[in-house]
């Protein structure tokens, strides 16, 4: 059986993406506004642990300021590229443009590049206590060499 689908009042044609909704809802509700037992909860957060630990595991506040934002911007980047996979074309037949949300959505994939490179693009090493013969071989011939060059 069908599930009852609510009855929508007027014309539809002003139906939009929804990219101002779901921006006012993050922006005032913050973390709270993804319910944490959905799957787009689960998924954000499992990702958020995984920019964490490329960063080594352990970041400062300004890292997690960050990381907070670049989450934001996952979430709304995701949502639009969902939209825009159930659009016939991206491209506005009248006006012979694309959809303004493709700008959009650019901008939005260029803010989340940008967070990413001021977090850093390369994975960091954890903090521990390696012993001598686990190093790798370049920065052990590294420092003879240069213990060699001193004397």
């Amino acid at each position: 059986m069908k599930a009852a689908q609510p009855k929508l009042n007027g014309n539809q044609n002003a139906l939009k993406h929804g990219l101002t909704t779901m921006q006012n809802a993050v922006a005032k509700l913050g973390a709270r506004a993804i319910p944490g037992n959905s799957k787009l909860g689960y998924a954000l957060r499992k990702w958020r642990r995984e920019l964490i630990a490329d960063l080594g595991g352990d970041v400062s506040t300004q890292q997690s300021a960050m990381i907070d934002l670049c989450v934001k911007s996952k979430l709304m980047l995701d949502s639009i590229d969902a939209w825009l996979l159930t659009q016939p074309s991206l491209i506005n037949k009248r006006k012979k443009s694309l959809l303004p949300v493709v700008k959009e959505r650019q901008a939005l994939a260029d803010g989340l590049a940008r967070y990413l490179a001021q977090l850093g693009l390369g994975r960091v090493a954890k903090d521990t206590d390696v012993p001598p013969w686990e190093k790798p071989i370049s920065t052990t011939a590294e420092n003879g060499a240069a213990q060699d060059s001193e004397e």
